[in-house]
């Protein structure tokens, strides 16, 4: 018998069998701060039930299936009938139905429903973060549907629903329904204002027809999608539906599907409206930006909540591998230099949740003060929370050495996927504009947010002069354009800041504020003060099976 030369010691076993929630200090806590006690059971039950579901490994082999056997589109039938449809592998299909039956599309007027659809929804990205795309957009559409009134009766209803259905019928036909968007344009991009897709009005009031292409066309096996056009009084939001109310096919042609770098698992699609695509009015036409804008906020929100799962993640593999593996001597996780690592990234996922389920928790309230905190903080969160995702996962990828770079742990599809959310719904100079735009234009938001952070002053000496630099960057607009990425970082510490110091343990926003605010961190992941407690910030991430 040949001499064993394969014995597997010193390395970890698979992160699976667990509880992705309860498992989350940060997130669990969130939730039960941002929601009233009468609806803590219930949401904690439900949220448990989906963060084991997430956490099996039923479903992280569904995630790693449907990633690794992308969409494909077939444009005809087998007789040369053009379908234009796309196909998945039916692990697409469970997990997405998953999400659905977990009220992950089902915010809108439900109690405390914004909070508990959020934390959902970062407990199922982290299985497979593509299918998470048409969730997020039939969430979002909902708002822009209410502008007209005829349409959210019919839409509001299947857009909400529990129930999937991947079948194109006529919506009244379905008791689900998803939604996705068609705004960029080939020549356009985030210009949206250059679209040259024209809408050309029927006789029956607030239908149209279409002739034109769209660039991107997200979650193309939608139901219905929400679409940008030229109508004879300007920039108009339409409602275009894959099949008309006869039962007919409307025309909806998809050109190619995006070869992606990653989020593999998800179709994004370049489509041609052929001057017969017909297409009913949302709100008024010319004030086609101002429609779509309750769906884009929305949809930036989960950027941040996808960017923060994709962190979470990542840490909680790379804890996970440090808790088991040795190296000189002893685990890698009591090492100082690792430890130091771990904590650094554990703080950037806490910061992150933290952030998210906040304005989540404003939706819910839905007061003036609450929506002008969302109209600056809602694009100074996209911009920062998403542009420190990369590295988090990175870094983290690093902590499992060789093995973290081998496809079979995961993490390379983590980092490919990370850059996304800092791309998808206006990438970060849009972000950063538009949180000036806010200032110069909404003087409530400004007040709403040094509101939201003067709740923590003089509870720590580093955030409180942190607050006092941005009113002074405020006070100096001259040149602000040039100034507005700075700007932007500064105020999303800023608000994170204030919420650890309001919420955390004190070793969370004492290190947050000493390495965010304070000065005292390097720019590489790390490099925390050594006085800080670390064990007990990597302690506080690490998932226990």
């Amino acid at each position: 018998m040949a001499p064993s030369t394969h014995t597997v010691t010193n390395q970890a076993p698979p992160l699976v069998g667990y509880d992705v929630f309860t498992s989350d200090r940060a997130l669990a806590e969130a939730v039960e701060r941002h929601l009233v006690p009468e609806l803590l059971a219930e949401v904690r039950e439900e949220l448990s039930l989906l963060g084991r579901a997430t956490g099996s490994a039923q479903v992280r082999e569904w995630g790693e299936q449907a990633n690794a056997n992308p969409p494909r589109l077939r444009t005809h039938d087998r007789y040369g009938h053009r379908i234009d449809e796309v196909e998945f592998h039916p692990a697409w299909h469970r997990l997405l139905g998953k999400s659905v039956s977990a009220g992950l599309t089902h915010a809108w007027g439900r109690p405390g429903g914004h909070v508990r659809r959020a934390a959902g929804f970062l407990v199922a990205s982290q299985a497979e973060a593509g299918h998470g795309c048409p969730v997020s957009m039939t969430h979002a559409a909902v708002p822009a549907l209410r502008a007209e009134p005829e349409l959210a009766a019919v839409w509001e209803p299947a857009a909400l629903s529990h129930v999937y259905e991947r079948e194109l019928r006529p919506v009244a036909e379905k008791p689900g329904a998803l939604l996705g968007m068609a705004m960029t344009e080939k020549q356009g991009g985030s210009d949206v204002r250059a679209n040259t897709t024209e809408a050309r009005p029927l006789a029956a009031d607030g239908e149209y027809v279409l002739t034109g292409h769209k660039w991107f066309c997200s979650a193309p096996m939608s139901d219905a999608f929400l679409v940008l056009a030229q109508a004879p009084a300007g920039l108009t939001c339409f409602l275009v539906p894959r099949v008309l109310a006869d039962g007919s096919r409307n025309a909806f042609a998809i050109q190619r599907l995006k070869d992606k770098l990653g989020n593999r698992s998800n179709a994004s699609a370049e489509v041609e409206f052929d001057g017969t695509t017909w297409a009913r009015r949302v709100g008024e036409e010319g004030r086609g930006i101002r429609t779509i804008m309750g769906m884009v906020a929305a949809t930036r929100l989960d950027c941040v909540l996808g960017s923060a799962a994709l962190m979470r993640q990542a840490v909680a593999q790379a804890v996970h591998h440090a808790s088991y593996r040795s190296a000189f001597g002893g685990l890698l996780v009591e090492k100082p230099l690792m430890r130091n690592v771990l904590a650094d990234l554990a703080l950037e996922s806490e910061a992150a949740t933290a952030l998210g389920l906040r304005l989540a928790a404003a939706y819910d309230a839905g007061t003036p003060e609450e929506s002008a905190l969302l109209r600056i903080a809602v694009p100074a969160a996209k911009y920062w929370v998403t542009k420190r995702c990369v590295p988090v996962v990175a870094e983290a990828l690093e902590c499992l050495g060789g093995n973290g770079y081998v496809e079979e742990s995961g993490m390379p599809r983590l980092l490919r996927e990370s850059p996304l959310n800092s791309v998808w719904e206006g990438s970060g100079n849009v972000q950063a504009l538009d949180v000036v735009r806010a200032l110069r234009t909404e003087p409530a938001a400004l007040d709403a947010l040094l509101r939201e952070v003067g709740a923590a002053r003089g509870a720590d000496h580093r955030l409180d002069r942190a607050i006092r630099g941005v009113l002074v960057e405020l006070a100096d607009l001259e040149g602000i354009e040039a100034r507005a990425r700075r700007l932007a970082e500064r105020l999303a510490l800023v608000l994170q800041g204030a919420l650890l110091v309001r919420w955390a343990p004190p070793e969370v926003a004492d290190a947050f504020c000493a390495a965010r605010l304070g000065g005292d961190g390097g720019g590489a992941f790390g490099t925390l003060p050594h006085t800080l407690d670390l064990r007990a910030l990597v302690e506080r991430a690490r998932v226990v099976v």
